[in-house]
């Protein structure tokens, strides 16, 4: 083994997995290196909390030798499982590292961002994903009566498109009646830790066709941004987030003329610290700014839109309690947070959650708390909210779909 000190990827997701009575442990990579549905059995992950790269390939052998009550391992053994899970690019090793460097160069010279998620989280066939698009938008929830004015900000979900289907309906029914010559999609950074936000200049191919990017206005952005806005583009290749909103638009839209401008909104409780209100519009009041500029140019019409999931419960998310125990007061938790969001009070959605320190982690904290400071006086709308189980995990994730209206985009700029 090259490394005397093997380390486990610091990228990797694990999710506990309960089928029948044995244990494992779920693998997500966002690299797409480890396979899709890759479980480790659990005592194969406990061995894996071993490698954080201070402890030798001898130590690990003391290390199993202990677990197993004293019997004899050998060298050749532990070495044999490092080598398994370097050959799995589990590990950081010089092999990953070099299959991760020819991704993110590919990524990085194509002036299209893929639609990775096609065929696997949608169908790739353009007759089948319009079919299927049309069948969500059937089951928008009816009768619904809508604030007067203009629509100005949208709020969908980001969860599994299947799981999801009545809210994504709820809240792509509302934008269809409506024609937007720009659209901002606030996405969910799942992967960006070093900075608040992250910008991409890419068009987004779907299977319905190619969707153009607002490069001007992403370029002020990134400038006027400065530290907050990360300096590369890379959290876009493999979220979902947004790639799930840009799907319904081109279905809505087609043809029809229309750009986007993409930002991923990462982690502020990573990002700030303290994270607080204060210190948030300290560090990004130029980038907020400079957005809503965008949001109130008279010569487009535009929309803010957020991809946004809500509480995230139970034991695939670090809660020692199953969902069932928690859901309760993450279900007021998320309305005490909507409530805020449907009257335009920024400071209050940022007491409710600090509040509970993201006890319920709330993933679409940071694509609100931007919303929120640049929208105009608005009226909102809750259209659906649902809290969905995963069995096998004994773990639940709640989801909304919301609209704001404003009767006129009159409010000035924020001051720089």
């Amino acid at each position: 083994m090259e490394n005397s000190f093997p380390r486990l990827r610091n990228d990797l997701e694990f999710f506990p997995v309960q089928q029948g009575q044995q244990s494992f442990a779920l693998v997500r990579d966002h690299l797409g290196l480890v396979p899709q549905g890759t479980a480790v059995p659990i005592h194969l992950y406990q061995f894996l909390t071993y490698l954080d790269g201070t402890r030798s390939i001898k130590d690990l052998q003391m290390l199993m030798m202990r677990v197993k009550g004293g019997l004899l391992v050998e060298m050749q053994e532990v070495e044999n499982i490092l080598k398994q899970l370097d050959d799995s690019y589990l590990l950081d090793s010089p092999r990953f590292r070099a299959a991760r460097d020819e991704i993110i160069k590919a990524f990085t010279s194509s002036p299209v961002r893929e639609c990775i998620h096609c065929g696997q989280s949608y169908p790739s066939d353009p007759t089948e994903l319009k079919k299927y698009l049309d069948q969500m938008l059937d089951q928008a929830e009816q009768d619904i009566s809508l604030p007067e004015g203009e629509l100005i900000a949208l709020v969908a979900p980001h969860i599994d498109l299947q799981v999801g289907r009545q809210g994504y309906g709820s809240a792509y029914s509302v934008i269809r009646n409506f024609a937007p010559s720009r659209v901002i999609v606030l996405g969910v950074g799942h992967q960006l830790r070093d900075a608040p936000f992250c910008l991409t200049k890419k068009d987004f191919d779907t299977p319905l066709g190619r969707v153009k990017c607002d490069r001007e206005a992403v370029s002020n952005l990134k400038k006027e941004g400065g530290a907050v806005v990360l300096e590369d583009d890379f959290p876009h290749r493999s979220e979902h987030s947004i790639e799930f909103q840009v799907l319904f638009l081109k279905h809505i839209f087609g043809d029809k003329d229309f750009k986007i401008i993409p930002i991923l909104c990462g982690s502020l409780w990573s990002c700030l610290s303290p994270c607080e209100r204060s210190r948030y519009l300290n560090a990004a009041s130029g980038f907020l700014a400079a957005l809503k500029e965008v949001i109130f140019n008279g010569e487009q019409r535009t929309i803010l839109l957020a991809g946004v999931d809500l509480s995230h419960i139970g034991p695939k998310f670090g809660h020692p309690e199953h969902a069932s125990a928690l859901e309760m007061e993450a279900r007021s938790h998320d309305h005490t947070l909507l409530e805020a969001l449907m009257r335009v009070q920024p400071e209050s959605f940022w007491r409710a959650s600090l509040a509970v320190r993201d006890r319920y982690n709330v993933c679409g904290f940071s694509a609100l708390a931007c919303m929120l400071e640049v929208l105009p006086p608005s009226e909102g709308k809750l259209l659906h909210y649902e809290m969905w189980h995963e069995a096998p995990t004994r773990s639940a994730v709640s989801f909304c779909a919301a609209a704001l209206f404003t009767p006129s985009r009159t409010t000035p700029p924020i001051p720089r």
